[in-house]
């Protein structure tokens, strides 16, 4: 018979461990996504589903992209190297707003004015198939008081933009001082084998192939509790690869209000308090999500993937207080994909759910990729109702991405453009949809601690984003311009009595970032001038002024500063 600690000895080969490179990194994955164009990094590599794995049994890669060894520092405990521990780097970021929040896919940071800081940092071990990352952060923000939504609105205007504050917890300022929390972070315990993993984590994640806007899954908001069973890397068949995540968590709320809850129109409160059916505040929402990626082997660099999540709140069935709402199943992701297999009363009103497809098409010759996805936020009741009304309630991406070789090998020029449209379209005239991420009864939204989980543009909102870079392996200088219409799905509401087509709340954010290694340091800089035209959809006539005036146009200065130190043990 041979003996335990021998068998251990092989068995603990066959589980490789891997570890994920921190989503909120940004300028890390970028490098590897430009040396996937390049030719540089494994081409089944899909990049819709993040944080990306990397290790013995995730992305392999190279040290001329990235050294990995170098950003973690390891000291092996056993000598049969079944067990270490790696030194996670020191991240430290700040922001500062000058007029007001701006914020883009920074998890745990909150919109806000004035000074914002964060600082994480952790260690990363292996024992045989199990993983262990703790990656804790601390943020801190001045959270100046700014101008809101303004007094100067018409109390109709205030009703109608309560329409979407009172079904989202999106609150405009979190808290009446400063703001300080700390938080477990990138943080994770799994079981992994043979390119999967098993494990509960309150990392970031990131569904489908966009860059700039996720819009069912980013890092735009705080990291959640989850259950996640996922691939570690592209599990390959004869038919093609395979990647997927499926997770199970529970979404928090802000615990913050909108603002002005003592607002009236026509006799009655503006603000609903979001309470359940028991008359308490639910603080937390069931969640289940499940990203599918497929690479046919006959195409290369195609990947086609979908997605969907629902959740929802606790409920009375039947004169019993339950978690779920009428459907005592766990796993409510795989029922009721059409309305028309509603087996339970009002069981559609009460859960909040959305399902999309997406692409990725690599072509390497052309050092190019172009993606995209397609999204409905409201079930349809039947595959004809799919048919005849395919565009209510949908949200969409588009996007290219590119490079060109500049003068030597080791430099190139990187081109990116992508537009992703959440507002409504014409279909809402006669089947209003509402907006993306709000919800009748899940009045929390689609949200995470008061933020957006997908796409940080918002409800209602579309985004043009193009940039233009200078990149190698350690530097990158990038311009880019980012066009903004805020809530257009609250303007038509709110406007479209008075017809003022003026009036449009737009956008134009001007980019200049700076990305560089130097000694062992990583650090990013990045200047944003934000010049809002009709900021909260304020204008003001007067009797001597042109039909067409400025309205409230405000500046806005985002400077934001990231630095990245690893430790050696």
């Amino acid at each position: 018979m041979i003996k335990k600690k021998y068998l251990l000895l092989l068995i603990l080969p066959l589980f490789i461990n891997s570890q994920t490179l921190n989503l909120n990194n940004t300028y890390f994955e970028e490098i590897l996504r430009a040396a996937q164009l390049s030719g540089n990094l494994d081409s089944n590599i899909s990049f819709t589903i993040r944080p990306l794995n990397i290790g013995s049994d995730g992305v392999k890669i190279s040290k001329e992209i990235l050294d990995t060894e170098q950003y973690f520092t390891k000291k092996y405990i056993s000598k049969t190297n079944n067990f270490f521990i790696k030194l996670l780097p020191v991240d430290y970021k700040i922001n500062y707003n000058s007029h007001h929040p701006y914020n883009r896919n920074n998890g745990s940071m909150i919109p806000s004015r004035g000074f914002q800081q964060l600082i994480s940092l952790g260690l990363f071990a292996k024992i045989g198939p199990l993983s262990i990352q703790l990656k804790p952060e601390h943020v801190y923000a001045e959270n100046k008081d700014y101008d809101g939504f303004p007094e100067t609105h018409y109390p109709v205007i205030w009703e109608r933009r309560y329409i979407l504050w009172n079904k989202i917890d999106l609150p405009e300022k979190f808290g009446d001082t400063h703001f300080k929390k700390s938080y477990i972070g990138q943080s994770f315990i799994k079981l992994n084998f043979k390119g999967m993993a098993l494990g509960i984590s309150t990392e970031n994640i990131w569904w489908g192939p966009s860059i700039r806007n996720g819009i069912n899954m980013s890092n735009h908001a705080k990291g959640f509790n989850h259950i996640t069973f996922n691939t570690t890397k592209p599990l390959k068949s004869k038919i093609g690869n395979f990647e997927w995540q499926f997770v199970t968590g529970r979404l928090e709320s802000s615990g913050y209000f909108p603002p002005a809850t003592d607002k009236e129109y026509a006799g009655r409160k503006l603000y609903i308090p979001k309470i359940n059916q028991l008359g308490e505040r639910d603080d937390w929402r069931y969640f289940q999500g499940l990203t599918f990626t497929y690479s046919p082997k006959w195409i290369n660099g195609l990947s086609l993937g979908l997605t969907r999540w629902t959740q929802m709140y606790s409920a009375l069935v039947e004169g019993k207080y339950t978690w779920m709402v009428g459907n005592p199943t766990y796993f409510p992701l795989f029922t009721n994909l059409f309305r028309s297999n509603d087996k339970y009363e009002n069981y559609e009103a009460q859960t909040d759910q959305a399902a999309g497809v997406f692409f990725r098409w690599l072509w390497l010759d052309s050092k190019a990729e172009f993606y995209g996805e397609f999204n409905y936020n409201d079930s349809k009741q039947n595959i004809r109702d799919l048919l005849l009304d395919s565009e209510h309630s949908r949200a969409v991406t588009l996007g290219v991405h590119k490079l060109f070789n500049y003068k030597s090998t080791n430099s190139f020029i990187e081109f990116n453009w992508e537009w992703t449209q959440l507002e409504q379209n014409s279909s809402r005239m006669v089947r209003n949809a509402g907006s993306w991420y709000m919800h009748g009864n899940v009045y929390d939204g689609y949200t995470n601690r008061g933020e957006v989980i997908g796409a940080g543009i918002g409800p209602g909102s579309n985004s043009q984003y193009l940039s233009i870079s200078k990149s190698n392996t350690k530097s990158r200088v990038k311009f880019a311009l980012e066009i903004i219409d805020q809530d257009n799905d609250f303007y038509h509401l709110a406007f479209e009595d008075s017809q003022d087509f003026r009036r449009y709340w737009k956008d134009y954010n001007f980019h200049f970032s700076v990305d560089k290694k130097f000694s062992k340091f990583w650090g990013s800089f990045n200047l944003i001038y934000n010049r809002s035209l009709n900021y909260q959809w304020e204008l003001e006539d007067g009797p001597n002024l042109p039909y067409y005036h400025s309205g409230r146009d405000v500046n806005n200065f985002h400077v934001e500063f990231k630095l990245t130190y690893p430790i050696k043990l």
